[in-house]
């Protein structure tokens, strides 16, 4: 209970306005994905499983994934695991594992350990190749290396070791064999100098049929790579000398032709079944093509392949290791790993490898109208050049057609260009699709465009708006729709002030004939009605709203009077100058709600303010406030009770002023 003083009211009756109190308070589908590897060895493929296999030598396993890099299996303690190789049957992938002087076989199907073998002592195997019916390998370490083989026939592997001359090769020798040649086997030197070697296995055993090294070597710098081709009668080489790969024939290691990689560092090559030449090169500078493409004997790559990383939003240079590539058996896929700066190694996918990359552009008017002309226009691009009558597919994408609906196909131009005309029956985005659908030798591609199709504007408009209701009035609103194409339905929302829950529906339905949809509210707080047109194909989406107030319940009760008289009408409270009138006013609840308490004394002729103060609320929504202090007799004065938007301390409702009581002091 709070107390004020009559006497400071009255002492201003007659002069200014004094307050008492103060406020109460305030294209081309190809993908890459993260390998859980530190270092890579080699990578090989098995078709009939969908798998990669990929060693990590520093981790001492191999990593088993799907096409698309999801790793399915890994198997470890494979200290070194370098060199790969696939059985004929891919039911076995072959590790070479130098830690352990091991051959260990993996299971395809389950990615588990199936077996191991144990080359020698110090042997320490690193490279892998199936040929003649045995597992070749080869090994050593630096400055000695040398040939061996596996026979897993016959129930009992046996090993044969030493199988070239001593000082022949100065490193584990990389190794290479085709199917088209099934006793051929190629070697090469990573390590010292350009040295390479051809072997017959038909007899069991290694028969050098052809050597290039040293002094007779084209270029004296180290193999990185090699892969023969499929019928085995060349050698593909990466080196380090050039921006070149090299092809030798098999028969006498005589060079035949090169592929022009246009950069130095060639790390990377692999050959595939249909005869694919993937080279791969390594370089830090201006994000070149890491890896290219040729058809057998091309001087031109059919396709490249730039594999960069996001590192801060900034592309970044990732490199190519030493084996990185490896063709599907199908030639549909080629995969690579490359590793970032920070040493991030990724799988990157290449599908459709052999076919020269398709590039689209179209181009529509940013805006149009509904029902009228417009023409769309694009090029289609390809190194390989087009077919004479090359057409593309065109679809129409809007809101009455938004599965797309197929148009006249256009014709491509020599020059790579098309157009076409169309008349857009709907509005809004209208998306024009443009598909080649490619060919042996050439990716699909698409690429699509769109417009912003005009439509009229409805007319929509939300009644009551401004009015203002006492406290949990039943309202009816109602929204008019005028005429639109299709769509008649309306969206309600009602936004009550201080609920908290900002806009919620109420009601979603179809206009009637004349075009209105209604809705009844109980109003206790302001509130803002909206209405919602979704639009349809030929008219635009469209909003209205409506504020409506509501009032708060408000009473002021006067006490401890000793009578009360009707004087003009009115009911007059009577209280003996030696009695504090206590005012209790009720007022709808809201946290930190303050009322306003307004004294009035009537003189001259008319009510005359006597100031006003405002009080808190207490939870329930009652303020009770003593008049104390020395009071005057003879004057009559009023009192009420407000709700004053804003100054009351919240914004929720609407201004409320209470109904006046009026009341005297006698003697």
């Amino acid at each position: 209970m709070r107390t004020i003083s009559a006497a400071t009211a009255l002492a201003v009756t007659f002069g200014s306005v004094a307050l008492i109190g103060s406020a109460a308070g305030p294209a081309v589908a190809d993908s890459s994905a993260a390998l859980p590897i530190t270092s890579s060895g080699d990578i090989i493929v098995d078709g009939v499983h969908k798998r990669v296999f990929i060693t990590d030598p520093s981790g001492g396993k191999v990593v088993a994934t799907d096409y698309n890099g999801t790793v399915i299996g890994t198997v470890t303690s494979l200290p070194g695991a370098d060199g790969l190789e696939l059985s004929a049957d891919s039911a076995t992938v072959y590790v070479a594992v130098p830690g352990s002087d091991e051959i260990v076989a993996i299971d395809t199907a389950t990615v588990t350990q199936a077996g191991r073998y144990a080359t020698g002592d110090g042997t320490d195997p690193q490279h892998l190749a199936l040929a003649g019916g045995k597992l070749w390998f080869g090994y050593g370490s630096v400055g000695h290396g040398n040939i061996g083989s596996l026979d897993l026939s016959g129930g009992q592997t046996r090993v044969s070791l030493a199988q070239e001359a001593e000082g022949t090769w100065k490193d584990a020798p990389l190794l290479d064999s085709a199917p088209g040649a099934p006793n051929t086997l190629a070697a090469g030197s990573r390590e010292y100098y350009f040295t390479l070697g051809i072997y017959d296995v038909s007899s069991g055993t290694a028969g050098r049929t052809a050597f290039l090294g040293g002094q007779d070597a084209a270029i004296g710098n180290t193999a990185e790579d090699l892969a023969l081709t499929p019928d085995g009668t060349e050698l593909v080489v990466a080196t380090t000398a050039g921006d070149f790969q090299q092809v030798f024939r098999t028969s006498d290691l005589s060079e035949t032709i090169r592929y022009p990689s246009g950069y130095w560092a060639q790390r990377s090559v692999d050959v595939a079944p249909d005869g694919l030449v993937a080279v791969g090169t390594d370089t830090y500078a201006n994000f070149s093509p890491q890896v290219s493409i040729y058809k057998p004997g091309g001087t031109a790559p059919r396709r490249t392949a730039n594999f960069t990383d996001e590192q801060g939003g900034v592309a970044q240079e990732t490199l190519l290791d030493h084996g990185d590539l490896a063709f599907a058996p199908d030639s549909s896929r080629l995969f690579a790993v490359t590793r970032n700066l920070q040493s991030k190694y990724r799988l990157r996918v290449v599908t459709d490898p052999g076919k020269a990359v398709t590039g689209i552009t179209v181009n529509a008017p940013a805006t149009a109208g509904r029902a009228k002309s417009l023409t769309v226009s694009g090029k289609v691009t390809n190194t390989l050049g087009l077919p004479a009558g090359t057409t593309v597919a065109v679809t129409r994408t809007d809101l009455e057609s938004p599965n797309g609906k197929a148009l006249p196909a256009a014709t491509v131009k020599a020059d790579g260009t098309f157009s076409f005309t169309d008349t857009p029956p709907a509005g809004s985005k209208v998306t024009y699709k443009v598909s080649y659908a490619g060919g042996a030798d050439r990716t699909a591609a698409s690429a699509s465009d769109t417009v912003e199709v005009s439509r009229t504007s409805p007319t929509l408009t939300v009644n009551k708006n401004g009015t203002v209701y006492d406290y949990a009035s039943n309202v009816t609103f109602t929204a008019h729709l005028g005429t639109t194409y299709k769509n008649r339905t309306l969206s309600l929302y009602a936004d009550t002030a201080g609920d908290g829950k900002g806009k919620y529906l109420v009601k979603t339905g179809t206009v009637n004939s004349g075009g209105n949809l209604a809705v009844t509210l109980p109003l206790k707080r302001d509130t803002t009605v909206s209405a919602s047109f979704s639009g349809d194909a030929r008219t635009a989406p469209k909003t209205a709203s409506s504020w409506v107030g509501a009032k708060v319940k408000v009473s002021l009760s006067l006490s401890r009077h000793y009578k009360t008289a009707t004087v003009n009408g009115y009911t007059k409270y009577y209280f003996r100058k030696t009695t504090n009138p206590l005012l209790t006013t009720t007022m709808t609840a809201y946290p930190s709600r303050a009322q306003k308490l307004e004294l009035q004394i009537y003189s001259g002729g008319a009510w005359r303010s006597a100031g006003y103060s405002y009080f808190n609320l207490d939870s329930t929504g009652k303020s009770v406030v003593q008049l104390g202090g020395t009071h005057q007799t003879g004057y009559s004065m009023r009192v009420r009770s407000s709700y004053i938007n804003n100054s009351s301390n919240d914004t929720v409702n609407s201004t409320t002023h209470g109904s006046w009581k009026y009341f005297t002091f006698t003697s």
